[in-house]
């Protein structure tokens, strides 16, 4: 822009505003004085011109000692310009030849040290040669005369123009005071108009010495007007765009217009922060292996980014996402261990048991030590809270030296949240999956995808679709993210699921797993699990490292059996920690502390046991049977009930049963009917006689295809006044004509059993072989009896 009379602009020295301190030109008394010879002054970014008081900031030694020899004699210098303002020392091929002569108005020593001249310009010259380059400039000099037009009408009208513009420049610019314009109106002389004009007009340096240069003053004004032309177009489009109206001048020069003033402003405010980070976003971008797409797209944006001003909405949305693309880890892998010893190892030191998932992770770095590369499966740990599946993703990860990372998606409803949002949605974020691998910085990570079967599924979305893509290793090497708009392989990423229940995963999403079922835990893995884990986990965050206790085997048994009903080992763990807050007390207030932990002091910070197997190993009343159920946290015991009341042969089932259950006891009251002679049951017993079965603790819902033996036993007990034998427990389905069917669930079943102290199990003998699989030490001192017909599990439940 026009900086007019009060503008400020950067050469070698600092100066202040160009301002007309006279018009006079030169008589021949101060001809005939000046030198041939001078000093020269050399200035960056400016020119002088003749007639035009210049105060600059002396910093320069050459031209302080050059200023000094002038002051010496009669006070003229030679000021010219230089051709490149970063060149800090310029020599004589670095400069302009034709300059004006000066004279040094005033001199003022500043603070630090520097020195403030006003100089005034006289005529111009032109340099012959150079006398001398140290220790300042030196050169004689030829004086050019300036070749006036014949006066006519047409050079007048353009001085008049030239007035015109200048002063309509003034006037619209709003950082140019008004007086300005009566200054202008005030200068007469035609020349030192040009001159005083040319001087403050914010023209590049090439076009002002082009200017000095011109003898001819029709075409040095003629210059002058195209420049004021130029200058009052920008200045009429910068009060469009202040009015936010369009321009009408051509596209490209609006644009040109429109840069060079960005560009005049950050190299004022010493560089724009914008394209700093632009350029680290490029530097960035030189070290990734990026796919053709992902470049293509890289480089789309970052013309984008360039070309848009740092406060409009989409330039954070851009900014953003070409921040995601460069943390990516772009074909960025661990490499995978291959000790198959050592994995074994880590898996057995982390985890107790659990042997045939321990044998499937060997089974799979097997392959992929032998083959090289493989597309990695989505195994599936389907089991009880509590037994280790999520730590166990970790000690795999821990194993084959791969990075670990964790999804919980319980709760989870929006698609979004695992396929991203479209970045025009405002709060637009990728997805949780691109997230997690971007946090990781690896693209074949161990993923653990948490709690798979509590996604929600409502009018929201349904999340468990989205996934399968991701858990397809058909598929996911060209998983595309909605925010990321790229497609991200997936195929090397280890994804480990996690699952309480399969009943809850959708189908199609169950067929693309592996399923690993991981059964609950016997007493004897709890206490050794206790042993070498949790006890010393525990005195190690109550600060008892260095503590002398020792738990027996007897005493963890006595913890696992009294005051645990679990197939886990999370509430175990819980009343460890009680126990070790107890004697961290202790500790702290330097009481003395057991070496040897006691069933007694067990009592004494636990309280009485939670729980006995009396209530399952006693006798118990006609028609009173234990069941086996399996739940989602693991096996458990149940008891069925069957009374009998005078009435007209009415059935009451309660308990909060579900469908199946009602129905297994409808079947199994049928088939008693039917066969009622074969058990001493008469006519009028099963007309006259209602009958009411219950299984405890109604608030909670029951249900599932394993208790039609029990309701069966339990209503024949009741018809016929024989007790069930203590310490017996019996699971499996009956149908009408009285098989027994198999059913699932038996290691948690039967573990639920051994927890319970029963001694004597029924099952269907189709269940023999699950019962073969289990570790004999779980279930040594049970009996198992395996039938195929109802009338055999009366003849082994019923007391005589």
């Amino acid at each position: 822009m026009l900086d007019m009379f009060f503008g400020q602009n950067e050469h070698e020295m600092e100066f202040m505003p160009i301002v007309p301190l006279g018009e006079d030109e030169m008589d021949d008394q101060e001809k005939n004085s000046i030198p041939s010879e001078l000093p020269i002054v050399v200035l960056r970014n400016t020119v002088l011109f003749p007639n035009v008081v210049l105060p600059i900031t002396v910093s320069r030694d050459k031209s302080v000692k050059a200023i000094a020899e002038a002051q010496k004699g009669d006070k003229w210098i030679g000021v010219v310009a230089q051709k490149d303002s970063t060149n800090d020392d310029p020599g004589t091929g670095d400069i302009y030849h034709i300059g004006t002569l000066a004279k040094v108005v005033k001199q003022i020593k500043m603070p630090d040290g520097n020195i403030t001249i006003f100089i005034m310009g006289r005529m111009r010259f032109k340099i012959d040669s150079f006398s001398q380059s140290d220790p300042y400039l030196a050169a004689k000099v030829s004086y050019l005369e300036d070749i006036y037009p014949k006066e006519d009408a047409s050079f007048d009208a353009l001085m008049s123009s030239i007035k015109d513009y200048s002063e309509k420049i003034a006037q619209m610019s709003p950082n140019i005071p008004s007086e300005a314009s009566i200054v202008l109106r005030n200068i007469e002389q035609q020349s030192f108009l040009m001159h005083f004009i040319a001087s403050n007009i914010s023209s590049k340096l090439t076009d002002k010495q082009a200017l000095l240069e011109e003898n001819d003053v029709q075409k040095r004004a003629e210059r002058l007007f195209q420049l004021l032309q130029t200058e009052l177009q920008l200045v009429e489009l910068k009060n469009e765009i202040t009015n936010k109206t369009r321009a009408d001048i051509d596209k490209q020069q609006r644009e040109y217009f429109l840069q060079q003033q960005m560009k005049s402003i950050r190299e004022e405010l010493g560089g724009d922060p914008n394209d700093r980070e632009i350029k680290d976003l490029i530097k960035r971008a030189e070290e990734k292996k990026w796919t053709e797409g992902a470049k293509e797209l890289f480089k789309k944006n970052i013309e984008k980014l360039e070309r848009m001003h740092p406060s409009t909405p989409d330039y954070s949305v851009i900014y953003n996402h070409l921040d995601l693309m460069l943390d990516l880890p772009w074909g960025t892998y661990t490499e995978d261990s291959y000790d198959l010893k050592n994995a074994q190892n880590v898996l057995d030191d982390d985890h107790y048991g659990m042997e045939k998932i321990k044998d499937r992770i060997l089974e799979y770095l097997a392959v992929l030590k032998l083959k090289g590369d493989m597309k990695s499966p989505i195994l599936c740990f389907v089991g009880p809270p509590g037994i280790g599946k999520t730590s166990l993703g970790r000690s795999i990860a821990n194993a084959i030296h791969r990075k670990y990372v964790r999804l919980s998606l319980g709760g989870l409803h929006d698609e979004s949240e695992l396929r991203g949002h479209r970045k025009t949605y405002i709060g637009a974020m990728p997805g949780r999956i691109i997230q997690s691998i971007r946090k990781i910085k690896s693209a074949n990570p161990v993923f653990i995808l948490d709690e798979i079967d509590k996604i929600g599924k409502d009018f929201r979305g349904d999340p468990s679709s989205a996934l399968l893509e991701i858990l397809d290793p058909e598929q996911n090497s060209t998983f595309y993210d909605n925010y990321l708009e790229l497609e991200f392989d997936l195929s090397k990423v280890l994804f480990i699921a996690t699952a309480n229940s399969l009943s809850e995963i959708q189908p199609a999403l169950r067929d693309r797993l592996e399923i690993i079922q991981l059964s609950g835990y016997s007493a004897e893995e709890k206490t050794e699990i206790a042993k070498r884990h949790l006890i010393p986990k525990q005195k190690e965050m109550h600060g008892l490292m260095k503590v002398p206790m020792k738990f027996a085997d007897k005493v963890i048994v006595k913890l696992i059996q009294d005051y645990t009903r679990e197939s886990g080992v999370r509430e175990l763990d819980r009343i460890i920690a009680a126990m070790m807050r107890n004697m961290a007390k202790q500790v702290a207030m330097e009481e003395v502390v057991e070496k040897q932990v006691t069933p007694e002091f067990i009592e004494t910070v636990l309280g009485k046991p939670k729980y006995t197997n009396d209530i399952y190993t006693k006798g118990h009343p006609t028609g009173v049977v234990v069941g086996l159920a399996w739940t989602s946290v693991g096996g458990d015991i149940l008891f069925i009930e069957t009374s009998l009341s005078r009435g007209k042969g009415g059935v009451t089932l309660t308990g909060n049963l579900g469908n199946v259950m009602k129905e297994s006891a409808t079947t199994a009251l049928s088939y008693l009917k039917a066969h009622a002679a074969d058990y001493g049951i008469t006519y009028e017993q099963l007309e006259e006689m209602n009958v009411h079965v219950h299984v405890p603790e109604g608030a909670v819902p029951k249900d599932g295809p394993s208790a039609g033996i029990t309701m069966f036993t339990s209503l024949a007990s009741a018809f016929t006044g024989r007790k069930v034998k203590p310490y017996f427990a019996m699971t499996g389905e009956i149908t009408l004509r009285g098989q027994v069917l198999p059913v699932g669930g038996i290691k948690e079943k039967m573990l639920a059993a051994k927890r319970a102290g029963i001694k004597d199990v029924i099952l269907p003998a189709q269940n023999e072989k699950d019962v073969e699989e289990i570790n004999k030490a779980y279930i040594k001192g049970m009996r198992f009896h395996y039938v195929t017909d109802v009338s055999q599990v009366l003849g082994l439940a019923l007391a005589k």
